[in-house]
């Protein structure tokens, strides 16, 4: 989700993250259906709905049987839009026949009813489940993306924004902001911080991690896939680093100097002490430090100095220093290898932009909570609070938008969605320099799937 836009880049770094390419071909937009990430990514989400739906055999509670259907629903959600083929099954049925298939408007029909059939019966705390407020911000992102999902027969045609959908995402988003559930943390990084559990204010739907007892997984790779090896004994205690992804400068031009989201040298109980008060959490680029001697680092030719130039291809001899590094998640330095830094899918500021979007799209604007009425007061609440600094806007529209969604939710996975929403995701960008298939738009079935399931099609141009 985040590979193909103009957030991220995973280059090779000489013989170092080539992968036979794997990675390579996502920023290029030229994958193929033989990608082992995208058969693992297909594989895994239809693991999770097979194990949600097997559940419900089980006679499980009001609540659990709702909670199952909603991690189901989201995961046929994600399916839906990366490749627009939910397999499904009922509860019990045989496996040695195929999974049915739903496409289109009618698996996001399907999702929009399980939804509201469950929502009375989910909890609504805590947010480390699933929640009547992560149901709602779902229903927002199915309304939000309508117009796309009833637009896959014809790629690349211009979508046309129901204001029916807007008025409901700007009413599902009304309903959290007047819980009085939500506001903005003290600091940004807070909501990815190791104690993002007790500390946040701003997420509605994370992935409990407890220290020691719950793998790393998605965290650890956070860090450890853009940290230099020369970083790690900063970061964690036995910390491992693996020097790949990095953020493209385009991107990070984006922001205002001033603005928090940017990075910042953040506080956390028991990490190192940072005596030069460094950015250690954000956008890491420049002279990097010893995180307890202040020392300068080095790299393996020199300075451990990021560039803000970065290839696809890296050969030179600064290959292990180039690209601004995105470490959006303050690595748990007393438990690295287990954090306790739950894994965000929900925030506040989310919801916030959606509904200024949705306004911009013909929505009815209301007032709920101290935002305003209008996308440009509730973008600048967001921007002004003290826990970003930015300045105000003077204005806002669609593009102006978007590059806001990028800075306040950079490296948490919605930038593809986004994209192509507004219409730019095939477009040219840094280290791209061409206007992309429209097959793109979707990621192609695995073919061991194809092979074994007939009611599968290939999509449009694979």
């Amino acid at each position: 989700m985040e590979l193909p836009t103009d957030e991220a880049i995973a280059p090779t770094r000489g013989a170092d993250w080539d992968d036979n390419g794997v990675w390579r071909v996502f920023h290029e937009q030229k994958w193929t259906v033989n990608n082992d990430r995208i058969r693992i990514c297909f594989n895994t989400l239809n693991g999770i709905s097979y194990a949600a739906t097997d559940m419900l055999r089980y006679h499980p509670t009001s609540q659990q049987q709702a909670e199952a259907r909603f991690i189901r629903a989201w995961v046929m959600y994600l399916l839906l839009d990366l490749f627009d083929q939910v397999p499904y099954r009922d509860p019990g049925e045989s496996l040695t026949q195929p999974a049915r298939v739903r496409r289109g408007m009618e698996a996001l029909n399907y999702i929009i009813g399980e939804i509201d059939s469950i929502d009375a019966r989910l909890p609504q705390e805590p947010v480390s489940i699933a929640n009547k407020y992560a149901a709602s911000v779902l229903l927002m992102k199915c309304y939000l993306n309508k117009a796309i999902y009833a637009n896959r027969e014809h790629p690349g045609a211009h979508p046309s924004f129901e204001q029916t959908d807007m008025d409901n995402v700007i009413a599902l988003a009304d309903e959290i902001i007047s819980s009085n559930r939500f506001s903005f943390s003290a600091k940004y990084f807070d909501d990815f911080a190791p104690d993002n559990t007790t500390n946040s204010r701003e997420n509605i739907f994370t992935q409990l991690n407890v220290p020691n007892n719950t793998p790393g997984n998605a965290l650890f790779l956070t860090g450890a896939i853009v940290l230099h090896y020369n970083q790690a004994s900063s970061y964690g205690q036995g910390a491992l680093t693996f020097n790949g992804f990095t953020t493209l400068s385009d991107f990070y031009d984006k922001f205002e100097p001033a603005d928090k989201r940017k990075g910042m040298a953040y506080r956390a109980f028991g990490a190192a002490p940072n005596p030069g008060n460094h950015i250690n959490v954000g956008f890491l680029i420049g002279q990097q430090y010893d995180l307890f001697t202040d020392d300068s680092l080095k790299g393996a030719a020199g300075p451990l100095n990021f560039t803000r130039e970065v290839k696809n291809i890296e050969l030179g001899t600064n290959l292990d220093v180039t690209g601004i590094r995105p470490l959006k998640y303050f690595p748990d330095f007393q438990n690295y290898w287990s954090p306790g830094n739950d894994f965000v899918y929900f925030r506040f500021s989310d919801v916030l932009l959606m509904k200024a979007e949705a306004i911009l799209r013909g929505g009815t604007p209301t007032n709920a909570g101290p935002f305003g009425n209008t996308a440009l007061s509730i973008v600048n609440a967001i921007r002004t609070d003290p826990s970003r600094g930015a300045t105000a806007m003077a204005f806002v529209n669609l593009d102006s938008l978007l590059d806001e969604r990028g800075r306040e939710l950079w490296w948490e996975g919605w930038r593809r969605q986004d994209l192509i929403r507004f219409e730019k995701f095939l477009d040219p960008l840094q280290e791209k320099d061409y206007q992309s298939d429209p097959k793109y738009l979707l990621f192609p079935i695995p073919n061991d799937q194809l092979a074994v399931n007939p009611k599968l099609q290939q999509n449009h141009g694979y």
